[in-house]
């Protein structure tokens, strides 16, 4: 290799890498053909989505029931005899609902636990969500898989169920009234679960379990998926974050463990009205086929005592492989890789190859960039908030242009690597400057292998940067050859997560990717830092940046598929008589304008019944609206009684108009106990007392088929009584009282909060409790013959109002 081609050639050759590190992360190509019948057919199943996601269908909806029914036919047309599994169940959280979980069964020769395979049916509520991708792409996913190892024939052992859960998106409802109610739940040895927080991009795996996970990874790796794409570190992650599914009900309340399948690509779609099958990538279904398939057919003859483990596994995947080992190696690997580094470094001085003033020297350039470039990272995204305020509209944190962002502050951190290794190392950088970089890497794995060992598989890199240095210190000469090949694992292992991280957790942590992007930099220092013109490598990142940051410019407006979210909610106060339209938005556009005008009052009169968010969004506007004749509810106070020191009551709280949701708000003085509502108890509840995690906010009730709701509690006698409700039906833009302007195609609806929605709100008021006391019935003795029975005496103690 001449040296003067050098940084060309080693620059295309990591960009190859890099981009097979991408490529085989999922499907790249899939066919408009059905193709045979004997194989997964991601036609197939895209027409299934397309069925399935014709009409939102959240719980309550008429065109939910239709997606029910029409996916207990697509059952039963694979010859599967089908059930229906209907119950109440209240979430940990407080929110009820009557769920309607679809089974089937396939029987196999000698079974002693099954598989089973489970996605939801339901859409989100509030936002016109169609349901493509979350999760419709699971429905189909498991259809087509099933429709497919049915056509042929495959012998197998094990039971399979096929569950499609409802109400996954009000509480995962559907799940814990199976895990808690069915018979057929003590019998499942390993979930399937497939789901989605987006719409593209590569489908993870990630494992969930209340034991080890040794026996999950070896399982995993039995059924040799052909395109794996996990790692260990994202479920430790993702266990840090309020992200549940459904699997989550079967490993708390069940002890079931298995596996999750998620794509969180284009999260901006997620829960809005651009869930749709447009949306909804092809080779991300693809992949989901690609993890079906085998796994189905290795477990449907597995045996699931294999799965249960005590030990813990690091795993992570490189192209077309996965690789585990156990925790237990973390902690000596990196000792060993320390130990490694003090022996070269000192043998290194020994020999004068090494000193300690240019080893200092070569901190100052990785510090500088690591530091400058996270900096400059975190005030620029502050500053492009300010700048375009219409991001903040976009509740999930990542924009229509997160992509471009991402590439710009890699490229621009890059370029700041380039320009201080430029100003403050030698035109070619020696190994002295490398050994800051290698010490600094052990030093985060040393903190990973105690605080985050599902992160451990990051030493490896370091290894592979040890060999290359040990090879310099034992020959005194740098291989360009050698540094390449020792550079793989960086980028294979550490470069997709500059990406990922942004993608996962929102464009606020793209100052983590420009920090990671500066330290695999200094990770791979004994090829850039041969490079000789560092000056204009910067220049050219720069001029990068700016391409990609122009680009973000051109698409920070809105468009059609690319939609502004806003919302609005008529609010009608019963006990005050006044309505308010209100709003959560921060920056009102045309449509909110409509109704809130130019100049709106802040939303403080609502603070006092903060209803639930996903990202904790507060009403933020409000403004006069006019009083409409709504059919308030009608509520009953079916008991309400003094025994002991506590207020026994059941209340009785029946629509007169369609409704979708009920939330029932009390103070925080008023303890509740023994809490029931429509019969059933908070799933997990332990002890009298009822948990609220959220404040004031008892439960929200999803209202199916208008039936009532029933609560039945108790509180101590002497605390005021307390409690509000608001009544809300999702039917803003279609109720005939309101003749509502029609939002621009530009626009949609702002998921995760209640929107579109007319509300009631009204205090529950009880009438005054009458305790009558009978202290004593004594039996006075009287003269009487044999006819004549005796005559009680009563004292009773005149009536008292509390």
């Amino acid at each position: 290799m001449k040296k003067n081609n050098y940084a060309l050639y080693s620059s295309l050759f990591l960009l190859a890498i890099l981009t097979l590190a991408f490529l085989t992360m999922m499907p790249q190509w899939t066919s408009d053909e059905e193709g045979s019948l004997t194989e997964f057919s991601t036609q197939r199943a895209f027409k299934q989505v397309r069925a399935i996601a014709r009409q939102p269908h959240f719980v309550g909806s008429k065109n939910h029931e239709e997606v029910a029914n029409y996916l207990l036919k697509e059952l039963q047309k694979l010859g599967l005899e089908t059930s229906i599994q209907e119950g109440y169940t209240l979430s940990d959280w407080g929110n009820l609902v009557k769920s309607k979980n679809l089974l089937a069964r396939i029987k196999g020769t000698n079974s002693s636990k099954a598989l089973l395979l489970l996605s939801h049916y339901d859409s989100a509520p509030h936002s016109y969500s169609l349901g493509a991708s979350d999760a419709g792409s699971g429905v189909a996913t498991i259809l087509e898989s099933v429709r497919t190892f049915l056509y042929n024939k495959t012998p197998h052992k094990n039971d399979i169920i096929i569950l499609f859960t409802d109400a996954e998106e009000l509480g995962l409802n559907g799940a814990a009234l199976f895990v808690t109610q069915h018979q057929w739940a003590k019998e499942v040895g390993v979930v399937l679960n497939f789901e989605s927080r987006g719409s593209s991009g590569p489908s993870y795996m990630l494992m969930e379990t209340n034991g080890g996970n040794a026996g999950l990874v070896h399982e995993f790796a039995a059924a040799k998926v052909p395109l794996p794409a996990s790692n260990s570190l994202m479920y430790s992650i993702y266990k840090m974050l309020p992200n549940d599914t459904d699997l989550t009900v079967f490993r708390e309340q069940g002890n079931i463990q298995g596996y999750n399948f998620a794509f969180i690509d284009d999260h901006y779609n997620y829960h809005t009205a651009q869930d749709d099958s447009k949306h909804l990538n092809k080779k991300t279904l693809e992949h989901q086929g690609t993890y079906l398939m085998p796994l189905l057919y290795y477990f449907a003859n597995a045996n699931f005592d294999a799965t249960i483990s005590k030990e813990d596994y690091a795993y992570f995947t490189l192209p077309f492989t996965f690789v585990s080992y156990p925790f237990s190696w973390i902690v000596p690997m990196v000792l060993i890789a320390l130990g490694l580094f003090v022996l070269l470094v000192f043998v290194g001085v020994g020999k004068r190859i090494l000193s300690f003033k240019e080893i200092g020297k070569g901190s100052i350039p990785f510090l500088g960039a690591t530091l400058t470039s996270g900096l400059l990272t975190y005030f620029g995204w502050k500053l492009l908030l300010n700048y375009y305020p219409q991001y903040n509209d976009l509740l999930n944190g990542f924009t229509y242009n997160g992509h471009s962002y991402i590439a710009g502050f890699v490229a621009l951190s890059l370029a700041i690597c380039f320009i201080f290794y430029h100003f403050f190392s030698e035109k070619k950088t020696t190994m002295n400057h490398f050994v800051a970089p290698l010490f600094l890497w052990i030093l985060i794995n040393c903190g990973l292998a105690f605080a985050l060992q599902g992160a451990g598989f990051l030493i490896i890199p370091v290894f592979f940067g040890l060999i290359a240095f040990g090879f310099f210190i034992l020959t005194q000469k740098s291989n360009a050859l050698l540094n390449l090949i020792c550079s793989i694992p960086a980028v294979l292992i550490i470069a997709p997560f500059i990406q990922m991280f942004p993608i996962g957790l929102g464009l606020k942590v793209l100052f983590g990717s420009a920090i990671l992007t500066a330290l695999t930099f200094g990770l791979l220092l004994p090829v850039f830092g041969a490079y000789a013109k560092k000056g204009a490598w910067s220049l050219l990142f720069f001029a990068i940046a700016g391409i990609f940051f122009a680009k973000a410019h051109v698409q920070s407006g809105y468009e059609l598929g690319k939609a502004k979210s806003n919302s609005l909610l008529y609010i009608y106060n019963a006990d005050t008589q006044k309505a308010n339209w209100v709003t959560y938005d921060t920056n009102l556009d045309p449509w909110t304008k409509n109704y809130l005008g130019n100049h709106p009052q802040t939303a403080d009169f609502m603070k006092g019944t903060p209803l639930f968010s996903k990202y904790n969004s507060g009403f933020t506007y409000a403004a006069e609206a006019p009083k409409k004749e709504l059919a308030q509810p009608t509520i009953e106070f079916l008991k309400d009684q003094i025994v002991g020191n506590q207020r026994q009551l059941k209340i009785k709280i029946t629509p007169n108009r369609n409704v979708n949701r009920y939330d029932i708000f009390a103070s925080e003085e008023m303890m509740l106990y023994n809490f029931k509502a429509n019969g059933v108890q908070a799933i997990g509840q332990k002890g009298a007392k009822y948990d609220r995690k959220k404040g004031k906010k008892i439960l929200s009730y999803y209202v199916v088929g208008n039936e009532p709701l029933e609560m039945e509690f108790s509180i101590d006698k002497l605390v005021p009584f307390d409690m509000e409700l608001l009544e809300s039906s999702f039917d803003l833009m279609r109720n005939a009282l309101f003749p509502m302007i029609k939002r621009q195609n530009w626009m949609m609806p702002t998921p995760f909060v209640l929107n579109d929605a007319v509300v009631i709100q009204k205090k529950i008021i009880p009438k005054p409790v009458v305790k009558t006391e009978v202290k004593k019935v004594v039996a006075v003795p009287v003269i009487q013959d044999s006819l004549t029975e005796p005559k009680p005496e009563t004292e009773i103690e005149t009536p008292k109002i509390p």
